[in-house]
């Protein structure tokens, strides 16, 4: 059973680069698959303090976007992943075959833990075997996720084919999916830098909720290098950024978008960007915020779909401890 997993944490505004690293392929592949699931991650966003209050409404939020961007829950089931116990529960054991040194090797720990060792959680340090529980839990065969997370997946089929040798055939080995052209989209003040949402400046990403004057404003102030073509180049990280950003909204190519500005200086070429980007999400915008509006109906969906996921589970979790010998046989 073909079956894709992927989740966001609800950990602040989301922003263009999650949508197209992430939702907009998610919206693609539920049409080619058994099964979609896609879960709000709010224990990984846990991993990191939060305000409760504003923990909360972004899951509704975040779900919300889910929607409004195209999953159909004829095709895909979305859920919390707090509300499915099972989660925790597998990362436990998954803990129980993983290395310390295992973890310590991972990028992305790497780069957030730079310089304050001291002063990150466990949950960071050991955030990628959740994900592989997240994973592993439901069989996914396919992980959509953008090029920083493909580590984490690597080590998840690591996990599982180690369980599978030392406790007999329990688990799937999934594979990434990493849609290039739109897997790593780079911050507007630092093309060097994936788009972030808990970027220092605002003008690092445009928001989904952001209307037409700020998009403008945000896309005239993005960084441009050297030069004035409308042209890729090895030496022109923020140019490529801002092309590939013109391709995912438009629908045309990287070659398609040269040709269309030749001789059209940068200035012209952002506030061209700026429209499509515009056009492109407002009737998502006013989905959202229809959506939104009924918090009772989106906190039905969310409810109905952790049931929908529950006896898949538990069976998993089941046969687990089975394997491993836990509980009362």
């Amino acid at each position: 059973m073909k079956t894709i997993f992927s989740g966001i944490q609800p950990s602040g505004v989301l922003h263009i680069g999650n949508y197209l690293g992430a939702i907009k392929q998610w919206v693609q592949l539920q049409d080619t698959v058994d099964l979609s699931i896609f879960c709000i991650v709010d224990l990984h966003a846990i991993t990191v303090p939060q305000n409760p209050k504003e923990l909360s409404q972004n899951i509704l939020s975040v779900a919300a976007w889910y929607l409004a961007s195209g999953v159909d829950l004829k095709k895909s089931v979305i859920f919390v992943q707090s509300d499915r116990q099972e989660h925790a529960e597998l990362s436990w054991v998954l803990n129980c075959v993983t290395s310390m040194g295992e973890l310590s090797r991972m990028t992305q720990f790497k780069e957030k833990s730079e310089d304050k060792k001291d002063l990150v959680s466990a949950g960071l340090f050991d955030y990628p075997v959740l994900m592989a529980a997240d994973i592993l839990l439901y069989d996914a065969t396919h992980v959509p996720v953008g090029e920083d997370q493909k580590q984490h997946v690597e080590l998840a089929r690591n996990l599982a084919q180690r369980f599978n040798t030392r406790y007999g055939e329990a688990f799937v080995l999934p594979e990434p999916v990493i849609k290039s052209s739109s897997a790593r989209i780079m911050g507007l003040d630092n093309p060097l830098k994936k788009m972030s949402k808990s970027a220092d400046s605002e003008y690092n990403y445009i928001a989904l909720t952001d209307d037409a004057e700020i998009i403008r404003r945000k896309i005239a102030r993005a960084v441009t290098d050297s030069g004035s073509e409308v042209k890729r180049g090895a030496d022109k990280p923020a140019l490529n950024n801002l092309i590939n950003i013109y391709c995912e909204f438009s629908g045309m190519t990287a070659n398609e978008v040269e040709i269309k500005f030749n001789g059209v200086g940068y200035g012209d070429f952002k506030k061209e960007l700026a429209e499509v980007i515009i056009s492109y999400l407002a009737p998502i915008q006013e989905k959202y915020k229809s959506i939104m509006s009924d918090t009772k109906g989106l906190k039905a969906i969310l409810v109905n779909g952790s049931e929908k996921l529950e006896e898949r589970a538990k069976k998993k979790m089941g046969l687990i401890k089975e394997k491993i010998g836990l509980g009362i046989q």
